[in-house]
């Protein structure tokens, strides 16, 4: 199950107004990532220091900035000194409980969402915070740990011919959200699967590590919900805001992006109604087969109530019964009442009550 909680960090000489929920996942030092691209060149390295990054601000060509790991604030106050970035937005960065927003600045966009993948080894969702920062020929991306879901996007890169290395850097955050909101239908589609092969199990051995499961994966559609719907109105800001950032021909990138994130909000919809079938279809199952096991009991003690009745009478030992000085009442009784039960069992049978 995902981790929808973070822990609160009070961290000492934190400049900003108020103390963020800085990222749990440590790493021992952050990882600077840098892409530096144009139609006819590519530079791709991993560089040690916050100042080998500021050589690409005058940079004619396209720079692509990655920084894996939030949890040493003085670093990202050290790069948000360097790239001229207002300390509400790095409060936002560090912030990694933040809802998805869009922020416009003078000399910059910022945009924070949620990235969500799918461990394979556990079966369920991974969430993690990620920050975009729009520049002038520059894109700034912050994430909470080493690994995300970009790697089609730095193929893409590496492809000379390529779309993003023939367009402008607002054209590679429309492949950062993209190829996110993407990520969106394969979690659903998992979570899609999970669904049915639960609904088959229900209807045949409800148990209550089935209702565990049914809860856990309501929780994840309730956190999919809520990183999504915010994304809808940031991606639809961002397309229909008037900058110098984003050009004309991005933003009808960006519109696909939109529809994409509506898909998911109605697919999210739908499992949702679907979960919900799920804990009545547990319900019913249950209710189903303590049904049937009273009917089982009801049918036992029916059929020995008459049973009892003639144990009862002829258990009663009163010494003028004529029955108790016959030589074969007791082998007689017995197989009355057997045969008071044989006719009781299909007389339920005929009734189709077994």
């Amino acid at each position: 199950m995902p981790k929808f909680l973070k822990k609160r960090s009070k961290i000492s000489g934190l400049t900003m107004d108020s103390q963020p929920h800085i990222s749990d996942k440590l790493m021992e030092k952050p990882k600077i990532t840098i892409i530096d691209y144009s139609s006819s060149t590519l530079e791709e390295k991993v560089v040690e220091t916050i100042e080998e990054c500021t050589v690409y601000l005058d940079k004619p060509t396209m720079t692509w900035i990655n920084i894996d790991g939030l949890h040493e604030v003085n670093f990202i106050e050290q790069i948000g000194q360097c790239f001229h970035i207002h300390p509400l937005t790095l409060e936002s960065i560090l912030n990694t409980t933040q809802r998805p927003k869009i922020e416009y600045f003078p000399n910059y966009i910022y945009i924070a969402l949620k990235m969500i993948s799918w461990d394979e080894k556990e079966q369920e969702t991974t969430i993690e915070h990620i920050s975009l920062i729009l520049m002038q020929n520059m894109v700034l991306s912050f994430q909470e740990r080493e690994g995300d879901v970009f790697n089609s996007v730095r193929e893409r890169i590496r492809n000379r011919n390529g779309k993003i290395r023939q367009s402008s850097v607002d054209y590679l955050i429309y492949a950062l959200l993209d190829t996110i909101v993407d990520q969106y239908f394969v979690i659903l589609e998992k979570l899609g699967e999970k669904t049915e092969l639960l609904e088959d199990v229900l209807i045949n051995q409800p148990s209550p590590q089935n209702l565990q499961v049914i809860h856990q994966t309501k929780r994840n559609l309730i956190y999919l919900r809520n990183a999504v719907w915010p994304l809808r109105e940031v991606i639809n800001k961002l397309e229909k805001e008037e900058t110098a950032l984003i050009q004309e021909g991005t933003k009808l990138f960006l519109r696909d992006v939109y529809d994409h994130t509506i898909q998911v909000i109605e697919t999210i919809e739908a499992l949702r109604d679907m979960v919900s079938g799920l804990l009545d279809i547990y319900l019913s199952s249950v209710s189903n087969k303590m049904n049937e096991v009273m009917k089982v009991l009801t049918i036992i003690a029916t059929i020995f109530i008459p049973l009892t009745f003639l144990a009862g009478i002829y258990g009663m030992n009163f010494h003028y019964m004529p029955e108790l000085s016959w030589k074969w009442g007791y082998p007689i009784t017995l197989l009355a009442m057997f045969l008071v039960g044989l006719v009781m069992y299909f007389f339920f049978k005929k009734k189709k009550w077994l």
